[in-house]
């Protein structure tokens, strides 16, 4: 089996610089993402990143509330924004705090850039299903305040471009401690 650097030299012999350019960036980017949401829902869900939990669990997220829905997946929206417009589009993602969990969706969060670098934001919204998330697409297009939130990111144009990806856990992998020596 093939290192990931030797799948980056076969890809470099047979690619254009540019093509393994994006490739790289995209790698990047879903490992970090992947990171970014581990730990977004273990500090939503009351894990304590320094003492750890109370006891073994596993689950996603693996503190739920009594009478939670277990979140098995979680939509990461990737968004490029006018770093000029940086305070339109923490408006809008404020608006979201209030619509997404109205529509069905356990709002993780949404994060501004704050140091590096300075067009990406982040959305991260956890789900049971891929079928829970299309009911949950067609209450936001009914809603009239989503309606406005979106009405008012299309009259500012703070949002350049807009990606969508849609991970879940792997059992016995989210939320365990760092083991002392």
């Amino acid at each position: 089996m093939k290192t990931e650097d030797q799948v980056d030299s076969d890809q470099q012999a047979h690619s254009s610089p540019l093509s393994v350019a994006h490739d790289m960036k995209r790698r990047r980017f879903l490992s970090g993402t992947a990171a970014l949401a581990a730990f977004c829902i273990a500090a939503s869900s009351g894990f304590d990143a320094f003492a750890g939990p109370t006891q073994p669990q596993v689950g996603f997220p693996s503190r739920r509330t009594p009478g939670s829905v277990p979140m098995t997946m979680l939509c990461i929206i990737r968004y490029e924004i006018d770093p000029f417009q940086r305070d339109a589009f923490k408006h809008y993602a404020e608006q979201w705090g209030r619509i997404i969990p109205r529509c069905g969706g356990h709002l993780v969060g949404y994060f501004l850039p704050w140091q590096g670098t300075n067009y990406v934001g982040w959305g991260l919204i956890a789900l049971e299903s891929l079928s829970a998330y299309e009911t949950y697409q067609e209450r936001l297009r009914q809603d009239p305040d989503a309606q406005k939130n979106f009405a008012f990111a299309h009259e500012k144009r703070f949002i350049s471009k807009e990606e969508r990806n849609f991970v879940e856990v792997v059992d016995g992998t989210f939320d365990i401690p760092a083991m002392k020596p």
